[in-house]
């Protein structure tokens, strides 16, 4: 089969993800083993409010998840099963991309604070049938704030539906 295969600067054209969910801002290069894309922390994301009041840090957790949706961005543009994808109709694409199904670490060297531009690296080190082995970085500036490990899977999309 065909890989569906396409480069654009937007991550709605990638990915299901939506708003306040979305993290990516701008994808800045894909490649067929290595997408770079980046995020302005602005202090207003839904999930600063409360961590912490007085002193706003962009939860290392999301790290995790635009490291995660940064990666589904390199399935969906490289490594697709599907003829096409439909961001506009979920129920429309066979498979769900990049689903998270392993943190195998991931190590905090700084804080990003409202301002900063977040800059995720991510590699694809190996795929044997539908996972994905990634690893990425995540940089402030050039400065590393974040590498992890982690494996994303692509699944039946009736699995992850409710009827």
């Amino acid at each position: 089969m065909q890989y569906f295969h396409h480069d654009s600067n937007s991550a709605e054209d990638y990915l299901h993800h939506r708003a306040p969910y979305l993290l990516v801002d701008q994808i800045v290069s894909i490649a067929d083993i290595e997408v770079v894309a980046s995020t302005v922390v602005t202090g207003e994301e839904y999930f600063i409010e409360g961590h912490f009041p007085g002193a706003p840090i962009f939860p290392g957790a999301m790290m995790q998840e635009l490291s995660t949706q940064t990666a589904g961005i390199l399935i969906a543009a490289r490594y697709n099963p599907m003829p096409r994808f439909n961001t506009c109709d979920p129920s429309f694409n066979e498979f769900a991309l990049g689903v998270l199904v392993r943190v195998n670490y991931a190590k905090y060297k700084g804080f990003a604070r409202p301002g900063d531009t977040l800059v995720a690296q991510v590699t694809l080190n190996e795929q044997v049938d539908n996972v994905f082995d990634f690893s990425s970085k995540i940089s402030i500036e050039e400065k590393l704030v974040m590498r992890n490990s982690f494996r994303l899977t692509n699944i039946k999309s009736s699995l992850l539906r409710d009827d």
